[in-house]
Order: C-alpha cells, then structure tokens, then sequence
C-alpha cells in the first residue's frame, strides 16, 4: 500500500432492520434508534443509526478490503448527518500513511444527504 491508495467502496442499504439490531446489539436502547413516532417527537423525521452500529461498519470496511491479517489498533471517527432507513451508505478510504505494517486510512461514508461519518483508522496488516 502506498499512500494515496484508495479502497474499493461499500455501499451499505441502511435499512430499518439494521438501524434496530445495531441499536440492540450495541445495548442503545434510545428511543431515536428503534420508534420512529417518539423520534419524530423529538425532532427527527425518522429513526436513525447509532455511532456504535457506525463504528463497528467502519471497522469491517477496513477489515474486509485489508484481508484477515489486519489489525485495528485505533479508530476515531465523527458522525454528521444521520443515516435513516431507505438511504444508502457508501464507504469509501485513502490511504494517509504508512509505517511499516501500519497503516492510516482517512474513512468517508456519505449517503444522500451528506458525510454520515468521516475519521481515520490506523490498521497493522500482516501477512
């Protein structure tokens, strides 16, 4: 990898199942995450994804397009706009460093109204 690589993209449907599960999986048992009418109430026109089911999507972004030597040793991202159900995700990452094994990747993942998440995640990949 050199820097200045990309990865192939990934384009993720954001269905209401998966907004549900990674809420319940991640134990996010918030309203906004799983009854749309109480988050309508509050002020959002649907239910939208949790930044833990985002974070664990990143990881396995980075984790399938390295291969299963790939390590993630650290991963720091920001949430912007939401990702609700019906839109699409799609995940896409340069390479920003390389030391070594290690490597920095800058992650974007936008759907139709914007950057959901951006962030880096610094990865040692062997072989």
């Amino acid at each position: 990898m050199n820097v200045g690589d990309t990865l192939a993209p990934l384009e993720i449907p954001v269905t209401r199942t998966l907004i549900v599960a990674g809420a319940i999986a991640s134990r996010d048992y918030q309203d906004v995450h799983h009854d749309a009418s109480l988050a309508r109430e509050k002020g959002s026109p649907d239910i939208f994804m949790n930044i833990l089911t985002t974070n664990g999507l990143v990881g396995r972004y980075i984790t399938d397009r390295l291969g299963p030597g790939a390590v993630l040793r650290k991963v720091a991202i920001r949430l912007g706009a939401p990702n609700y159900p019906g839109d699409t995700m799609v995940l896409t990452g340069t390479v920003a460093a390389v030391d070594g094994n290690s490597v920095e990747i800058r992650v974007v993942g936008a759907n139709g109204i914007g950057h959901h998440v951006t962030g880096t995640v610094t990865a040692e990949v062997t072989a």
